[in-house]
């Protein structure tokens, strides 16, 4: 059965806009048939504890001789891993904050990115691979090619880095923006391309949700 891993780290759970955009990838992906199935974690809600040693960034055999790793913890990494293992498709909702990651979402990735396990090492191997991944990112003003603040976006790069070129998954970004612009009175004149933003953000979610689960 077909099986998408949604994962939110929205603090913001009545209007989130990311959360908003998640829910309706998830529930185009439901519609395909009964056997999509989803996979819900919210990073918010049931958080994910900082890395308790370092040396889980490690696989077993590449740990420092006669450390000995929290039983519980890496229990902890291996379910977080076995659950993007077993996922057809994963969406995550990043939105910006702080012009970078929610620390939720951080230790997730802390848990999932893991030398000579999901990542190479001393071999080639790169389980992920090839696993389509919808990064749904929104952000208070804009961070695009022309735009003020272009090249402070500190929340989708370093996704692209771990999850695309470390992981070597499928990387698809979507991105809603001036989310802010119904409630700062000073981005104001922002309204009708924050609606046009929020609009094609949705338009987009829809189409992937329905061709990645083809």
């Amino acid at each position: 059965m077909p099986q998408l891993l949604q994962l939110d780290s929205s603090a913001n759970r009545q209007t989130s806009v990311t959360r908003e955009l998640t829910r309706l990838f998830a529930d185009t992906w439901r519609r395909r048939g009964p056997g999509y199935t989803v996979v819900e974690r919210d990073l918010h809600r049931d958080p994910v504890p900082h890395l308790a040693d370092a040396e889980l960034h490690y696989a077993p055999r590449l740990r420092v001789s006669g450390v000995a790793v929290d039983p519980a913890a890496e229990a902890v990494q291996t379910e977080l891993v076995a659950e993007v293992a077993v996922a057809d498709v994963v969406v995550i909702g990043a939105p910006m904050y702080n012009w970078s990651l929610p620390s939720t979402l951080k230790a997730w990735i802390d848990h999932v990115h893991v030398l000579g396990t999901t990542v190479p090492f001393d071999a080639p191997d790169q389980p992920f691979a090839g696993t389509p991944v919808v990064v749904i990112s929104s952000r208070g003003l804009a961070y695009g090619p022309g735009d003020p603040d272009e090249g402070l976006d500190h929340t989708v790069p370093p996704l692209q880095q771990v999850l695309g070129t470390s992981l070597g998954m499928d990387v698809t970004v979507v991105t809603a923006e001036y989310t802010l612009a119904s409630r700062i009175p000073a981005l104001a004149p922002m309204n009708e391309r924050s609606t046009a933003s929020l609009d094609a953000a949705r338009e987009r979610v829809q189409r992937l949700a329905h061709d990645l689960g083809a």
